[in-house]
C-alpha cells in the first residue's frame, strides 16, 4: 500500500473517524466511539494514535487536520469561532499540543453567530467542501442531524445560519418520555401523516406529541406509525420554522441515507428544488481543501 501522505480527520461528540490520504486517494480508514465526549483534553492524542499509530512513518512528521467537536473548549486544544458572514473555512487553524514526535495536528475552528446566537463545529468543513464540488453555487445548505442545521451561502460565504434540536428531540421523546411506550418500527404512511400535520400547524406541535400516546391507548395506532409521525411531526415543524431560509432558494441536503432522504421528500413536497449530497463526500472535499490551504501558506512562509 502507498505511503500517505496527510490524514484528514472528522472528530464528533460520538464518534472520530480518520481517512489517511495519498495524493487525492483515500488509502486507508477507520473509526472508533472516541467522542470528545468520551475524553478529556490529555486522551485525544491516545485516542488519535489508536487509530493511526501503524499508518505514521518513523523520524517523519505527518500532518493530520482535524474538523469538529475537537476544536471545543471541551476538546483537544480550543479553536476559537469565526463570526459570519465569512467564508466556510479559516485562514489559518489552531496547532494541537502533542508529546509523539510523528504527528502535526492542526484543528479548524467553527462558526458562530451573535444574533441569534448560534453555533457550529464541522458542518462549517462539509460546506465548504459542497462549495468546492460547486464553484460558485448560491442558496441554502440543510444539514440534517442531531442538531440541524440551515445555513444561507452567498458569494462564497455563509451569510447566516439557524440550528435546530429535531435529532436530539427525536431522541429524547422516542426514548426518555412517556411515548416511549408507544414507539416501535417504522411505517411510511405514519411519516406523511405528521409531516402534514407539522407544516401545516407548527405551533400545535406540543398538542400532537401527546396525541400519539392518546391515540395508541384509545384508537390502537401501531407503534410503527406512531413513530414515523413523529418523526414527520419533528421535521416538519423544523421546515416551517426555517422557512425564511429556503423561500425562493435552491437547497441543498447534506447528509446520509434515510435521514436525508426524508428531509429531501419533505421538502419535494413545498415544490423547493433540492438536491441530496453524500456527507461524507463534502466532508473530505472540505478537510482536503483544509489541506490545501495549509500547503500554500507554508509554501509561501518558505518562499
Amino acid at each position: 500500500m502507498s505511503a500517505l501522505d496527510w490524514i484528514a480527520v472528522d472528530w464528533g461528540t460520538s464518534h472520530l473517524r480518520v481517512w489517511g490520504i495519498a495524493g487525492d486517494a483515500v488509502i486507508r480508514a477507520a473509526q472508533s466511539d472516541q467522542g470528545m465526549g468520551r475524553l478529556s483534553a490529555p486522551e485525544f492524542e491516545g485516542a488519535l494514535l489508536a487509530l493511526v499509530s501503524d499508518w505514521l512513518p518513523a523520524g517523519k512528521l505527518t500532518q493530520i487536520i482535524c474538523a469538529g467537536m475537537v476544536g471545543s473548549r471541551q476538546g483537544w486544544v480550543e479553536a476559537p469561532y469565526r463570526a459570519v458572514p465569512c467564508t466556510p473555512l479559516a485562514e489559518t487553524f489552531v496547532r494541537a499540543p502533542t508529546q509523539d514526535p510523528r504527528l502535526q495536528v492542526y484543528v479548524i475552528p467553527g462558526l458562530k453567530q451573535p444574533r441569534p446566537a448560534d453555533v457550529m463545529r464541522g458542518e462549517e468543513v462539509q460546506i465548504a467542501g459542497h462549495l468546492a464540488r460547486n464553484p460558485g453555487w448560491d442558496g441554502v445548505i440543510c444539514l440534517p442531524g442531531t442538531h440541524s442545521k440551515w445555513a444561507h451561502l452567498s458569494a462564497g460565504e455563509v451569510v447566516s445560519f439557524q440550528t435546530f434540536l429535531t435529532g436530539e428531540s427525536f431522541a429524547l421523546l422516542s426514548q426518555h418520555s412517556v411515548l416511549r411506550h408507544s414507539l416501535s418500527g417504522w411505517e411510511e404512511a405514519g411519516f406523511a401523516e405528521g409531516l402534514a400535520q407539522g407544516l401545516e400547524r407548527p405551533e400545535r406541535l406540543l398538542a400532537r406529541l401527546f396525541t400519539l400516546r392518546a391515540e395508541g391507548l384509545l384508537d390502537g395506532l401501531s407503534p410503527a406509525l406512531a413513530r414515523a409521525r413523529l418523526s414527520g411531526l419533528l421535521i416538519g415543524a423544523e421546515i416551517a420554522s426555517a422557512k425564511p431560509y429556503w423561500l425562493g432558494q435552491q437547497v441543498a441536503v447534506l447528509g446520509e441515507g434515510a435521514l436525508a432522504r426524508l428531509y429531501v421528500q419533505a421538502l419535494e413536497t413545498l415544490s423547493v428544488p433540492v438536491r441530496a449530497h453524500p456527507a461524507d463526500d463534502t466532508t473530505l472535499a472540505g478537510l482536503k481543501l483544509a489541506r490545501a490551504r495549509l500547503l500554500q501558506q507554508e509554501n509561501l512562509c518558505a518562499n
